[in-house]
C-alpha cells in the first residue's frame, strides 16, 4: 500500500484541493486554532476596512492602491499558511482513500451462533453487520471482511492491498500469527475468524481519520510552542501599539497599514502558518514506512526515545536455526558419522533437520529406509530418530538425553563430545548429540543465523543515541554470544514476561524513554508499559491493542525508520521556529527606521538596507513575509533532513542553517523586492 504511494509533493489533484480549502479554512472559527494567523486575518480585515474608508474620501491614511495592496498580500500570507495545511491534509487524505479501498463493504461468511456453540450454518452477510465476537469463514478466494483473530485452521494470506507486499504469509490459529486484516485476501485453504472490532474501530478505521486530520489532536509539544508562538505575538502587539505615543512625540504619523504590515512582519508567521502542515506531513510520512499510529504524540515520542526492547527469534535472528559443523567422537569415522546425522533427519520437516540433511550433501533416496519406523521429537524424549528393520537404532537430540540413554545402556560417553558441547554453547550455538545403537558418535552444531545487515541498522541507532536491548528466553552463555555478535549493547537472558515490565519499569525511573517490539500476547503488558510500544501487524489482537504504533510490514527493525520520523518531526519544527523568529531581525530593520528616518535622522545607521521608501520598505517587507511560506511548504512536507551524528553536532548545524539563513535570507530577499518595486514605484 504505502510502498506504491506516489512521492510527488504537488499533485494536481492535490492541489486543487488544498486551493478550494485554503477559502474555507478562511472561516474566524477554523483560524482561531492558529491565534497567529488568526491575528493576521484581523490584520487583513482592518486593511479591508481602511480600503473602504479611504474609498468613502479619507485622506490621512495614504493612496488606495498602496492600502489595497497591503490588503491583498496580507490576504494572501493567510491563503498561504491554510494552503500549507490543505496541501499536508490532501495529502493524507489520498493516503486514506488508499487505505479506504480496503476497507469496502465486502460480503461475509458468517456463522451463526446457537446460546455458546456455533452451528455449521452460514449465512452471508455485509461486512458492516458484523458485531464484535462474531465468527466467520473464509475460504480460497475470499476477502477478510473484518479485523479478527483466526480461532480455526491456518491459510496463505495475501496482504498486499495492506502492505504493498506481494509475498504471501501465512497465518494460524493459536500462535502469535493469529491476527488478520480485513481487506486481505486469502489465497489457500479455510479459516474461522473471530471479530475483534465493532465497525468503524479497526485500525484501518482509526489510521484513516487520524491522516484525514478528523481525530489528530495537537500533541503536548505542539501546544506548548502555540502557546509560545501565542505569547511572542502578544509581546509585538505590545511593541507596535507602543510606537504609537512614539511617533506622536516625534511628529510622525504612522498609518494604520504601516503598524499593520509591522505587526505582521514581526510576529511569527513563518511557523505559525507552517506548525499545522509539519504535524500532519510527520503522520503521513509515518504511513507511508508502513506504520500505523495511534496518536501523533507516538511519532514525537519516538524522536526523543534512549533505549529500545527487541526479541532475538524472528528478529535479530532469522528465527530457524540452521546446522553448521559435524564434529565426530575420537575414533569415529567422520563418513559414518555423517551418515548417521543424515539419517537421523531423514522424516525430520523442521528447518533444523532440513538443514542437517543439507549440510551432508548426501542424497536422501540413496538411505534405504523402506519399513524403518520414524522416532518423532517430544518434549519427554528431547530427542528423534529412526529404528531401521534389522534393529539399528539411530537418534540425535539433546545433550542429556542422549548421555543419559547412552549411560542406561551401559556405555560410555565421550568425554570428548562432551567438551565439545559445552563449547557449541559458550558460542551460541545449539548442540545435538548423534548416537547409533545407543553409542555416541559425536556433535552436530545449530547456529542461530544473525540477519544480514542488522549490526549496521544497530550501529545506526547506537549513532542515534538508542540503546538496543535484545531479550531472549536463551541461557546466559548463548544470549551473549548472540548479543555480541548481533552488535546489540545489552541483553535479557532467559527472560519472561515480568523481566520485560521490569526492565521497562527501570529504565523509565532513570527518566529515559523506552520503546518496545513485539507480536506477542505475552509482550503486551510491555507493549502497554513502553512510551512507544510496535506491535507486528502479524501478532496477535492483545498485542496490537496495547501498543500505539503497528507495524504493517512486520519489520523488526522498522523502528530505525520510526525513530528518523520522529527526530524529522521534531527537528522540522524546531528548525522553522529558528528560522520564522530570525526572520524578525531583517524586517524590522526594514520598517522601523523607513517610518522614522525622516524626522529622527540620526535613525539612519539603522538603514543598513538603504530601502528606497517608506512604503516601499514596507510593503517589501510583507511581500517577502508571504512568499517565504509556500517556498518552505516542501520543507514543512518532506521533514529536515536527519543525519545521525549526534545532539550537539546537530544542533550547532541547525543553528548555522536555519539560524544564520533565517537572519540573512530576508536582508537579501526584501532588498531585492525592493529594487523591482523601484521599478513600478
Amino acid at each position: 500500500m504505502a510502498k506504491n504511494q506516489s512521492n510527488k509533493l504537488f499533485e494536481s489533484s492535490l492541489v486543487k484541493e488544498a486551493l478550494k480549502q485554503s477559502f474555507v479554512k478562511l472561516n474566524p472559527r477554523i483560524m482561531l486554532r492558529n491565534p497567529v494567523m488568526f491575528t493576521v486575518e484581523i490584520g487583513t480585515i482592518i486593511m479591508l476596512i481602511v480600503c473602504v474608508w479611504i474609498y468613502a474620501g479619507e485622506k490621512s491614511q495614504g493612496s488606495f492602491a498602496y492600502n489595497f495592496t497591503i490588503f491583498l498580500i496580507l490576504f494572501v500570507t493567510v491563503l498561504f499558511a491554510n494552503f500549507a495545511e490543505a496541501i499536508a491534509e490532501a495529502r493524507g487524505k489520498a493516503q486514506a482513500n488508499s487505505l479506504r479501498k480496503t476497507r469496502e463493504e465486502t460480503p461475509a461468511k458468517w456463522i451463526q451462533p446457537v446460546g455458546e456453540i456455533f452451528t455449521d450454518e452460514i449465512k452471508m452477510v455485509p461486512s458492516s453487520q458484523l458485531k464484535k465476537d462474531d465468527v466467520f469463514l473464509c475460504e480460497t478466494g475470499d476477502t477478510i471482511p473484518m479485523d479478527g483473530e483466526i480461532i480455526e485452521g491456518i491459510a496463505t494470506i495475501d496482504e498486499s492491498a495492506i502492505t504493498g507486499e506481494s509475498a504471501p504469509v501465512i497465518r494460524e490459529a493459536g500462535g502469535d500469527k493469529s491476527s488478520v486484516t480485513g481487506g486481505t485476501k486469502v489465497l489457500s485453504d479455510q479459516i474461522k475468524v473471530r471479530v475483534t472490532t465493532a465497525p468503524g474501530e479497526s485500525f484501518l478505521d482509526k489510521m484513516i481519520a487520524l491522516v484525514e486530520g478528523a481525530s489528530r489532536q495537537k500533541t503536548p509539544n505542539e501546544i506548548a510552542l502555540t502557546i509560545l508562538l501565542a505569547c511572542f505575538t502578544l509581546i509585538f502587539l505590545i511593541v507596535c501599539v507602543t510606537l504609537k505615543p512614539f511617533s506622536d512625540y516625534a511628529n510622525t504619523p504612522i498609518t494604520i497599514a504601516a503598524f499593520v504590515s509591522l505587526y505582521v512582519c514581526l510576529i511569527p508567521t513563518t511557523i505559525g502558518g507552517l506548525l499545522s502542515a509539519i504535524g500532519i506531513a510527520g503522520m503521513d510520512r509515518a504511513l507511508r514506512a508502513n506504520v500505523i499510529t495511534k496518536s501523533g504524540k507516538a511519532v514525537e515520542t519516538a524522536g526523543d526515545l534512549d533505549t529500545l526492547l527487541l526479541d532475538k527469534t524472528g528478529t535479530i535472528t532469522i528465527g530457524n536455526r540452521k546446522a553448521t559443523n559435524f564434529y565426530p567422537a575420537n575414533g569415529i569415522n567422520t563418513k559414518l558419522f555423517i551418515e548417521t546425522a543424515v539419517m537421523s533427519s531423514l522424516a525430520d520437516e523442521t528447518p533444523e533437520g532440513k538443514s542437517i540433511v543439507e549440510l551432508g550433501k548426501l542424497n536422501p533416496s540413496s538411505f534405504n529406509t523402506q519399513n524403518s519406523t520414524f522416532i518423532k521429537f517430544t518434549a519427554e524424549t528431547r530427542s528423534s530418530g529412526m529404528n531401521m528393520p534389522d534393529g539399528t537404532k539411530v537418534r540425535k537430540g539433546a545433550f542429556d538425553s542422549i548421555r543419559n540413554m547412552v549411560i542406561r545402556a551401559g556405555n560410555a560417553f565421550p568425554a570428548e563430545t562432551e567438551q565439545r558441547v559445552k563449547t557449541i554453547a559458550s558460542n551460541g550455538g545449539t548442540p545435538l548429540v548423534v548416537s547409533l545403537n545407543n553409542k555416541a558418535l559425536g556433535v552436530i552444531e545449530l547456529q542461530d543465523i544473525i540477519k544480514p545487515g542488522i549490526q549496521e541498522r544497530f550501529e545506526r541507532l547506537r549513532k542515534m543515541g538508542v540503546k538496543t536491548v535484545m531479550v531472549t528466553g536463551d541461557n546466559p552463555l548463548t544470549a551473549k554470544f548472540i548479543a555480541e555478535k548481533a552488535g546489540v549493547d545489552d541483553f535479557i537472558a532467559e527472560a519472561k514476561p515480568e523481566d520485560k515490565m521490569n526492565y521497562i519499569k527501570k529504565e523509565q525511573q532513570g527518566g529515559k524513554l523506552v520503546a518496545m517490539m513485539g507480536d506477542g500476547t505475552n509482550d503486551a503488558p510491555a507493549l502497554a508499559q513502553a512510551d512507544v510500544g510496535v506491535a507486528m501487524n502479524s501478532g496477535t489482537q492483545a498485542a496490537k491493542e496495547a501498543g500505539n504504533m503497528v507495524d504493517l510490514d512486520n519489520d523488526p527493525t522498522k523502528l530505525i525508520e520510526i525513530v528518523e520520523i520522529g527526530k524529522q518531526l521534531l527537528m522540522t519544527r524546531g528548525t522553522l521556529t529558528t528560522f520564522s523568529i530570525a526572520n524578525d531581525v531583517a524586517k524590522y530593520f526594514a520598517i522601523v527606521p523607513a517610518l522614522f528616518i525622516v524626522s529622527i535622522p540620526a535613525l539612519q545607521a539603522l538603514n543598513i538596507m538603504h530601502l528606497k521608501t517608506a512604503e516601499s520598505a514596507i510593503l517589501s517587507a510583507v511581500i517577502f513575509n508571504a512568499i517565504i511560506i509556500p517556498i518552505l511548504i516542501p520543507l514543512a512536507l518532506r521533514g529536515v533532513a536527519y543525519k545521525p551524528i549526534g545532539a550537539s553536532a546537530l544542533l550547532r548545524r541547525n543553528l548555522l542553517i536555519y539560524g544564520m539563513g533565517g537572519i540573512i535570507a530576508p536582508f537579501i530577499g526584501i532588498k531585492l523586492i525592493d529594487m523591482l518595486l523601484g521599478l513600478f514605484m
